[in-house]
């Protein structure tokens, strides 16, 4: 995700001065959260998600929608009861296994009880009838465009819209059938099937040919307009936009720029890891733009700036499709992975293209304010937990330590071991870890296995450490001081064993 201020920061060194389940632990079947040091009370343990499959009722914006969110999960447990994610609705029943199941809600938490327990090894259908709530007034899940709803559930918030184990850790399979007026029109994650009209209404369906995190859900409910082209090796793209957007011929041509951008990535990282791509040009106010899976959310008004502002941040959106998306975050401490790598192929894109701004000036203006990006957030690798000193609300972890700290780790290691060897390293990560989640420690396993040397003291300081480390190859860079204040992380060498997915003050005031 990139929201105002790191939109700035893709090509002007002054707005850079402005500014798994493996490894977590387990628990009893009846406990909520999987213990992320950010987000301890999101998702479960004692169960593994296939696929989800959400049945969405539209009734205008003033209303709560419909919903049958059906899960089909395998149990890693013995599970007597079990939490599942769940907030802004209200439940009218709840089946496991074909059987009614008793159920209460805990604060953000659906607890059920199954008629009978679910053994260690056995599959769970569960069917949960709800309602999803989009008029409650907030900046994610639901928001609100001019004529419809899209959805922004990036980090912690698709439990608000649908019953789920709400961790990137557990992907899964996702299909939507979202019942609408007929003159609207509906656009998820993933491929189309056959839409189906009866009376006055018509059900969309949309299924992913990929496993996804819940917090990368989209579905888009408005008049809109779909425009279809082609892609690099015959890649399916699609857009949507207002469909009577009084500046549609402008945006179809920014929108049409996709395509090279996609080139452009594959010749960076390798092959575009979906089934499709597009962006959601929507009529609303955010303060961001969001990487939801295969359709990318953008406010129209950051379509329709100057191109060297408009086309790095498709870059950046586009990117996490690889680095968020198809590897996603094994903890949300390893949110710089994604993030980090978005702004380096933001940076890289927009010097390539524009010529503003070398990649080493915008490195440089990134290191001299890297001191104070990690005292007001913390290393990249190991973030301000939510609520502490500094921090301004739950959602912020998304500051500059993850997007430009995580940027200059990348850039410092390229440094250390040359482009080629950098680029060799990238293509192997999304290649090993695709459709999969991975760890902070597992891209420092993978750079000393690609680089043929032991890079994690190297790295656990760039990721780690509370200040910034000397830049290889130019000794001359000098971070400037940090202001007195307290650290949030633990210096390198303690954390460094440990394991290993824009937002808040970095993101215009939103995340």
């Amino acid at each position: 995700m990139i929201g105002s201020f790191a939109r700035r920061g893709a090509l002007t060194a002054a707005a850079v001065i402005a500014l798994t389940a493996a490894g977590l632990p387990g628990g009893d079947s009846t406990s909520a959260g999987i213990g992320d040091r950010l987000y301890p009370e999101l998702g479960n343990p004692g169960y593994d998600v296939h696929d989800y499959d959400i049945s969405l009722t539209y009734h205008g914006n003033n209303r709560p929608l419909s919903a049958v969110t059906r899960i089909d999960a395998l149990a890693t447990d013995t599970l007597h009861s079990f939490h599942l994610d769940f907030a802004r609705g209200i439940v009218s029943s709840v089946e496991v296994n074909d059987q009614p199941a008793r159920f209460t809600t805990e604060r953000e938490e659906l607890v059920v009880t199954p008629a009978a327990p679910v053994p260690e090894g056995g599959r769970m259908e569960i069917t949960v009838v709800h309602t999803s709530d989009p008029t409650t007034k907030d900046d994610s899940g639901w928001i609100p465009t001019k004529d419809g709803l899209v959805m922004a559930n990036q980090a912690s918030a698709a439990h608000t819209v649908f019953p789920c184990n709400d961790h990137p850790s557990d992907k899964a399979g996702f299909a939507f059938h979202v019942t609408a007026p007929k003159d609207l029109t509906v656009v998820a994650n993933g491929l189309p099937e056959p839409s189906l009209t009866r009376g006055a209404m018509t059900t969309w369906t949309y299924r992913t040919a990929h496993p996804m995190a819940t917090e990368l859900a989209q579905v888009s409910i408005g008049h809109s307009a779909v425009l279809h082209r082609t892609g690099p090796g015959g890649l399916p793209l699609r857009d949507v936009l207002d469909a009577a957007d009084p500046d549609r011929a402008t945006l179809e041509k920014r929108l049409a720029q996709t395509a090279d951008q996609i080139a452009w990535m594959e010749e960076q990282v390798g092959p575009f890891p979906f089934e499709t791509y597009g962006i959601l040009s929507a009529n609303t106010i955010t303060g961001f733009e969001l990487e939801t899976q295969t359709l990318s959310l953008f406010e129209r008004r950051v379509l329709l700036a100057r191109e060297q502002d408009a086309t790095p941040v498709m870059v950046h959106e586009l990117a996490h499709q690889w680095f968020g998306d198809s590897v996603s975050p094994g903890t949300w401490s390893d949110l710089w992975l994604n993030e980090g790598h978005a702004t380096w192929y933001q940076w890289r894109y927009g010097a390539e293209k524009y010529h503003e701004y070398t990649l080493d000036k915008l490195a440089k203006s990134a290191y001299e304010v890297d001191g104070e990006l990690r005292r007001a957030g913390g290393p990249p690798a190991h973030p301000l937990v939510p609520g502490n000193p500094g921090s301004q609300a739950k959602l912020s972890i998304f500051r500059g330590n993850v997007y430009f700290s995580g940027a200059l780790a990348l850039y410092a290691l390229r440094q250390e071991i040359g482009a080629d060897t950098f680029q060799e390293l990238e293509r192997a990560w999304v290649t090993r870890h695709r459709d999969g989640v991975a760890t902070t420690k597992d891209f420092i396993d993978l750079a000393s296995e690609t680089a043929g040397r032991d890079l994690g003291p190297f790295l656990r300081a760039w990721l780690y450490g509370p200040t910034t480390p000397p830049m290889p190859g130019h000794p001359d860079w000098k971070p400037a001081p940090a202001k007195p204040g307290p650290h949030a992380a633990p210096h390198a060498e303690s954390h460094g064993q440990s394991h290993g997915h824009a937002h808040g003050q970095a993101h215009g005031g939103h995340r």
